[in-house]
């Protein structure tokens, strides 16, 4: 019963609800399972029912202890910032951006991460991160934001790879190029040139300089007065004494005479700093500084040297030692000396005095430990630090709602209703709600209401507002709210869980994973997977309800498995075929994770996941899988090409094909040629479609199985239709559905169209439907080869499949803009835009706007698109033209 039982016990926090009904303080507690000990439940497929091991029911024994409940069901308060108006914040950091000093540019893009964390979009974070990163002009921020970037890539999960590595990429990400001061704005794309040299002996050299014999005197001036001592009588007083007339001086001398102070072991140096830090030399000062920075590796070293740092007011030292401490993160974390370092009020303002405290270096210290342990007392600290470091009204604004949402998981809720409301008075309008969600938790049901009404009247709705005061309404009146959150936000998952758990408790279990279905269909998170889990077990499918703790195993691999048959790795094959023939992407990735059961060392089963996850949206969890395959890779050929598509992903596109190019020249693959090909083909092909051509065709020479080839057939049937080969694409097509590579029926039906043959076109996709009926892309694409009512009803079943597409609302706005309804073209926009603020939505508004002469609305939409995009060509000519330049 273990990996049930951990299945119940995962119902015990805030993913979905909790099991234990709350106290008379309003406190939720957790106490022990209660889970029956005399029932074993084993899933076998999709046909078996309940195990014979129990008596009665399986869904009947299993429910009563774990089945979800309206009442235990809330919503968490992001801990982002999350303006009202977005779109008007993106142009206003657009406009400072472009008119602000050099030495501000960093912290605005530090600022435009902080916006756009609530939009989860992980490519935007690390454009903004990458900015500020280039416009750094201080060592320390270049040492925070280096580290970042590394931090966000997760390279502490590659085996081999140590933190201080460079790995010869862009110089903005190098850790020797982060101590080097000033902004040079011609090599910040450079690849940095990071060459180790030999270490040289020290002890020959200083014993070869001519010293002072060491029975000669020395002589002290103390005031006025001169004082005559034996030197070696002196030196024997103690260790420090002997260390500065014997190995200190000497290096004083040999310095002197060569400028050099590599020549000596690190302890000597630290004297040598001292003593330049006490005789105001300012040039030897500083080469001690920078040679010791040089040489500090590991979290020891970084412990014991930051210190003689902070003492000597060594810059350099104290950043290569900070460096050390963030590159390590987040295992770093978990080291006291380190967090007791970051944390108390006195260490920062000891970093402080050697300008190495910022708002930067606390925000990136606490969104680590966020992640890590959200309620630990560790980031409560750092939050505090945070605060005290902020200066701008957007920073206290953010340090304050972070704070105030730790404190509310922590169940401190007059603390955090405190840090709400200094945020809402710093503007953060969103922080209203944690302050009604505390004000609830303090037993204030209609006080809490009445804020939220009262902000819904005041301000522009948004989703959030009607989801939050849906925790206080009763009846009608929360369905009506969490209707309305839905219909302004439809990615606010609160809503489809309340609605289905509802009718759930209706005995309407099949109409509950309907609308749960709803947000799976578009958006995969954990916690909606486990509610379907549930309810799978109620009507007694425990296959499906298998497979989708088999999803939710890849999505959060440290969920423990149910007791469950394995079957044998050819019947996974071949339902892998099939569900990757019917676009089941969830049940392809359920069918990969038993199959990992066996084989949990299988990198090509870990690099299936990552495709599959970047095709359902799951970015963190897809490169997780993707560093998985790296590190499990049995060769090194295959390493590399695992190493390509993280560079690739993180857009270092030259060093992945480079990387591709590598792996070729070990061992000619197919997986080798098809991400060199892919990198290549998503850009402008022009002359490069025969190279990438000839590449695809390398690739299916290569041993491979049949759900690759399917995919590289597919693909080199859009380069032959994009140079106009259709006989040849076609081919390809047909090849790639003989393994069952269904999209390919998409493909088809395009070249149906080019040969006017619209009809063929939408048959050929009513094909792909048959299979994938639940797929709202296969719908956007059969409105191409359909007219009025058909061409509304597919773009509709699009929308209500996946509101985060574009192109249906687009095109309804054509539509309204041909039949001349300017302002309902703009309210269709707007209606996507409001949840989804997409580049070329904005474009598209902007373009409407400025049509109907609105030139400022025009020039406001252009400014937050280019704030996403700052080079997006299309929508800087428009700007140009709406402002009259």
């Amino acid at each position: 019963m273990l990996g049930l039982k951990r299945l119940i016990e995962r119902f015990k926090g805030t993913q979905v609800h909790a099991l234990n009904p709350p106290d008379s303080n309003g406190v939720n507690t957790t106490g022990s399972s209660s889970t029956p000990g005399n029932c074993r439940v084993k899933f076998k497929g999709s046909k078996q029912k309940s195990s014979k091991a129990c008596s009665g029911s399986g869904a009947e024994t299993l429910i009563p202890f774990g089945f979800p409940r309206t009442d235990h069901l809330e919503p968490s308060i992001e801990p982002h910032l999350k303006p009202i108006q977005l779109i008007e914040t993106l142009a206003d950091l657009f406009r400072r951006s472009e008119a602000c000093l050099e030495s501000e540019k960093s912290l605005i893009y530090i600022e435009q991460y902080s916006i756009l964390s609530s939009l989860g979009d992980p490519k935007l974070l690390r454009r903004c991160l990458r900015a500020a990163r280039q416009h750094a002009l201080d060592v320390h921020s270049k040492v925070v934001l280096s580290a970042w970037l590394r931090y966000e890539r997760r390279e502490d999960e590659l085996e081999g790879v140590s933190p201080m590595d460079c790995s010869s990429r862009f110089i903005l990400e190098c850790p020797k190029a982060t101590l080097v001061s000033g902004y040079d704005p011609n090599s910040i794309y450079d690849n940095c040139k990071c060459y180790q040299e030999c270490a040289k002996s020290t002890d020959s050299h200083i014993s070869k300089v001519k010293t002072l014999e060491e029975d000669s005197d020395v002589s002290f001036c103390v005031g006025n007065e001169e004082i005559d001592c034996i030197r070696f009588k002196i030196a024997a007083l103690s260790r420090p004494l002997k260390a500065m007339l014997y190995e200190g001086m000497r290096a004083v001398d040999l310095y002197s005479r060569t400028r050099r102070v590599d020549l000596f072991p690190p302890e000597v140096v630290l004297e040598l700093l001292s003593f330049a830090n006490r005789l105001c030399c300012e040039e030897m000062k500083s080469d001690c500084d920078i040679h010791l920075a040089s040489l500090v590796s590991c979290i020891e070293d970084a412990l014991i040297l930051i210190e003689y740092g902070l003492e000597e007011r060594a810059n350099f030292l104290v950043a290569s030692c900070l460096q050390v401490l963030l590159r390590q993160l987040p295992s770093s974390l978990y080291n006291p000396k380190v967090m007791k370092m970051f944390c108390s009020f006195e260490a920062k303002e000891g970093l402080a005095s050697a300008g190495h405290a910022s708002f930067i270096l606390y925000y990136f210290l606490s969104q680590v430990s966020m992640e890590v342990n959200t309620v630990s007392n560790v980031t409560v600290m750092l939050l505090e630090r945070l605060r005290e470091c902020a200066a701008q009204k957007w920073q206290k604004a953010l340090a304050l709602h972070q704070l105030g949402c730790v404190l509310l998981e922590r169940q401190e809720y007059a603390s955090a209703q405190c840090c709400f409301e200094a945020a809402a008075e710093a503007s953060h309008v969103y922080s209203l709600a944690g302050n009604a969600r505390c004000r609830f938790k303090q037993g204030q049901r209609y006080s809490a209401y009445k804020l939220m009404s009262s902000v819904i009247s005041e301000y522009k709705a948004v989703g959030w507002m009607y989801q939050e005061r849906s925790l206080y309404n009763v009846g009608k009146d929360k369905i009506d709210d969490l209707n309305t959150a839905t219909e302004l936000d439809p990615t606010l998952v609160f809503p489809y869980k309340y609605r289905a758990v509802l009718k759930a408790e209706e005995k309407q279990t099949t109409a509950a994973i309907l609308e749960i279905d709803r947000i799976i269909g578009f958006k995969l998170e954990p916690d909606c997977l486990e509610l379907r889990a549930w309810f799978l077990i109620a009507i007694e499918d425990y296959g499906s309800a298998l497979r989708d703790v088999r999803a939710l195993f890849t999505l959060d691999p440290n969920y423990r498995m149910f007791d469950e048959h394995i079957r044998s790795q050819a019947d996974c094959w071949m339902q892998l075929y099939d569900r990757w023939s019917c676009l089941d992407d969830i049940g392809s990735l359920a069918v990969i994770h038993q199959m990992l059961v066996n084989d949990p060392g299988k990198s090509l089963l870990r690099f299936r996941q990552f495709l599959l996850l970047l095709r359902l949206n799951c970015q963190k969890a897809a490169m997780r899988c993707l560093r998985l395959a790296r590190n499990l890779s049995s060769s090194e050929h295959k390493k590399l090409v695992y190493e390509g598509w993280i560079l690739y992903d993180t857009g270092h596109r030259e060093e992945a094909i480079a990387r591709a190019d590598e792996s070729i020249s070990i061992q000619r693959s197919f997986e080798a040629f098809f991400l060199k090909a892919y990198i290549l083909a998503d850009t402008s092909l022009g002359p490069e479609s025969s190279y990438v051509i000839q590449l695809l065709e390398e690739a299916l020479r290569c041993p491979s199985d049949g759900l690759r080839k399917g995919q590289a057939l597919n693909n080199l049937g859009s380069i032959y239709v994009g140079c106009g080969k259709l006989d040849e694409a076609t081919n390809c097509y047909m090849n790639a559905l003989e393994v069952k590579h269904t999209r390919a029926h998409q493909g088809l039906a395009r070249i149906h169209f080019l040969r006017n043959q619209r009809k063929a076109a939408y048959d050929e996709m009513s094909k792909l439907i048959e299979k994938a009926c639940s797929n709202a892309s296969v719908y956007e694409k059969r409105s191409e080869y359909c007219d009025g009512l058909m061409a509304k009803n597919d773009l509709n079943m699009a929308t209500r499949l996946d509101p985060l597409r574009t192109y249906p609302y687009r095109y309804r706005a054509a539509v309204l803009v041909d039949e001349q309804k300017d302002n309902e073209a703009i309210k269709e926009v707007s209606k996507a835009i409001a949840f989804k603020p997409d580049l070329q939505m904005l474009h598209l508004r902007a373009a409407f706007f400025e049509s109907i002469g609105d030139l400022k609305s025009a020039v406001c939409d252009c400014e937050a698109a280019l704030c996403l995009e700052p080079n997006h060509i299309d929508t800087l000519d428009l700007y140009n033209k709406a402002r009259g330049t």
